[in-house]
């Protein structure tokens, strides 16, 4: 892996991580919320400066099924965290206090919620479409752990997908409350595992879908191939003298 790929792809995990202390507003206090925010705003700023050839790229060459699926995550995670980080900014109370915004706070704090549970989740989809790097990296395993690993991770999908529920992520994703019932007195490990089990979804989701894109694009390819070969077939032999 490139220095500069590795470099995008450590910035996409601090942004996971600190979005999914950011997810965890009740436990750090509203001051600690917003420098880690900050914080997430210039890892933001930077991942993004260091794509700007996927922007000038936007409009160039042809768009195959992957490309606009790795188009359409990457927009959609990149309107979540604008709506993020602009909100953000408008609520701020300590590290942006100094700006002159005022006004406007009950769509700020719908666009926080917005940008908040749907960022998380696209954050995960984005990183699943990369996962390909990860498992390129990871030290081959024999048949039988594999095994006990493929039983692991159903069971946590599982899990996933009860924690998706669970904490009402369609609720806030369609805005069904305008505001977070947050509890207090919930142990950090039990959000935090929930959290990363639900990110591990949205990361299941994501590699698999690039996994299925590509064994059609194969068999697209395949057919078009079979296709042309044929159809030069029948030309040469209609192009052969009758006797």
């Amino acid at each position: 892996m490139k220095t500069k790929a590795k470099v995008k792809w450590a910035l996409d995990i601090l942004m996971t991580i600190a979005l999914l202390f950011l997810m965890g507003y009740q436990f750090w206090g509203e001051a600690a919320h917003e420098w880690i925010g900050a914080g997430m705003l210039a890892l933001f700023i930077a991942h993004q400066s260091l794509n700007l050839n996927w922007y000038r790229n936007l409009f160039r060459g042809r768009y195959t099924p992957m490309r606009i699926l790795r188009c359409v995550v990457n927009v959609l995670t990149l309107a979540a965290m604008l709506a993020l980080m602009h909100s953000g900014i408008a609520m701020s109370r300590y590290v942006f206090a100094f700006l002159p915004i005022q006004g406007g706070m009950a769509l700020a704090r719908r666009l926080h919620i917005l940008g908040s549970y749907w960022g998380y989740l696209l954050m995960g989809l984005h990183l699943g479409l990369h996962w390909g790097m990860v498992l390129k990296l990871a030290v081959k395993k024999n048949m039988r752990q594999r095994k006990y690993q493929a039983a692991g991770f159903i069971m946590g999908l599982l899990i996933a997908a009860y924690v998706f529920i669970k904490r009402d992520f369609l609720t806030y994703m369609f805005l069904g409350s305008g505001f977070v019932f947050l509890d207090y007195e919930e142990p950090k490990l039990k959000f935090f595992l929930d959290h990363l089990a639900l990110m591990g979804l949205c990361i299941f989701i994501g590699y698999y879908s690039t996994k299925l894109m590509k064994l059609k694009s194969q068999n697209l390819d395949l057919a078009y191939g079979l296709y042309r070969t044929d159809r030069q077939r029948r030309r040469s032999e209609m192009r052969r003298p009758i006797l």
